[in-house]
């Protein structure tokens, strides 16, 4: 879907924004220019040797759009349509603007933007997960550049969001302008290296996380297991605040030992491990303002257990605004709601 007028609130701004400004401001550096122009490095690994603001260049690369491309991929800040409010909404397989002809290594953008857009996507994530990212588009979707979209969020200038979608993506970069929330918004991520996944996820990148989670399980003694193991799934989409009141599934973090703390602090790092630093530091900081851990709850669900044995596919991590829900069958798919207030609204579709 796209709109048929430019963004008001985008402004204007000067479109001769080249190649050689991209590498020298963006990627700041001679050896960065030279492995670019070496035809030979990905985007992502110029972001290693010199990592560029993922918000710097979303200014550079609105600085670039022509009039036309701005009003296919420009929205005013609160810009509604049947989905509701665009800027917020969430699902495991959508595209904000058209996915036939919009894609981000289409020709609707210069070579120039392809790289800037590609550097600001993996700006966003460690740089020790750019492989495994790389890795679950190609099995999901052909490959980073073939199905996905983006779209720009309000003034640049001002307060602004960048959100790349697709299969198994929702990913934002906001430059803290979305008030209260983590990582700019609910965000979605998952993966299928095949549609019906063996009980191993073999080659699914995401499930040492759930290897993460059911290594805590093993220690939980027997009344512990017994709270913590859930029998009705909720649907999954469904990670909306339960604020301060909320009854929480499975096992509160305060009822756990010491050393199970400890590993629910290495559960939370393996979620938070595939994304840059900022963000991670962002949701630490709203889930501790929200009493961390320990106003928490760790649930496993025993439905769906893929080849019965007892390795769950299906947990969820949840506390009055935070909420990481992980749907392991018939593959990865996982929901993300993170905030330092319950106030905050959700905009969802599971399909």
């Amino acid at each position: 879907m796209s709109p048929t007028q430019p963004c008001s609130d985008c402004g204007r701004s000067d479109s001769s924004w080249t190649r050689r400004d991209f590498v020298q401001t963006g990627l700041a550096g001679a050896a960065v220019a030279g492995m670019l122009g070496s035809g030979g490095v990905r985007a992502d690994d110029a972001v290693k040797a010199s990592p560029p603001e993922s918000e710097t260049l979303v200014k550079k690369l609105h600085a670039s759009l022509s009039e036309q491309q701005k009003s296919m991929i420009c929205f005013p800040w609160d810009y509604k349509d049947n989905r509701g409010l665009l800027r917020t909404h969430v699902s495991n397989n959508w595209n904000i603007t058209d996915p036939k002809s919009l894609t981000v290594g289409s020709d609707f953008f210069t070579s120039d933007q392809r790289d800037m857009i590609e550097a600001i996507f993996f700006g966003l994530y460690n740089p020790e997960w750019h492989e495994r990212i790389r890795k679950q588009l190609k099995d999901d979707a052909g490959g980073y550049g073939k199905a996905q979209t983006i779209a720009l969020f309000g003034d640049v200038n001002d307060k602004f969001e960048f959100v790349m979608t697709g299969r198994h993506l929702t990913l934002r970069c906001d430059g803290n302008s979305a008030d209260h929330v983590a990582f700019g918004g609910p965000m979605f991520y998952g993966h299928a290296p095949t549609f019906d996944e063996l009980k191993d996820h073999p080659g699914n990148v995401f499930w040492p996380q759930a290897l993460k989670a059911n290594s805590l399980f093993k220690i939980l003694d027997g009344k512990q297991r017994e709270k913590a193991l859930v029998g009705d799934i909720p649907e999954e989409s469904s990670v909306a605040f339960q604020g301060d009141k909320g009854v929480f599934p499975g096992l509160p973090i305060a009822d756990m030992t010491a050393d199970q703390k400890a590993v629910v602090q290495d559960v939370l790092k393996s979620l938070l491990e595939p994304y840059r630093q900022s963000d991670r530091n962002e949701a630490l900081q709203c889930l501790d303002k929200t009493g961390g851990l320990d106003r928490c709850s760790l649930a496993y669900y025993n439905a769906d257990d893929l080849g019965n044995d007892q390795v769950w596919d299906y947990w969820r991590l949840e506390g009055p605004s935070f909420v990481w829900y992980y749907r392991g069958a018939p593959h990865v798919h996982v929901w993300v709601n993170v905030a330092d207030s319950p106030d905050v609204v959700l905009n969802t579709h599971s399909g």
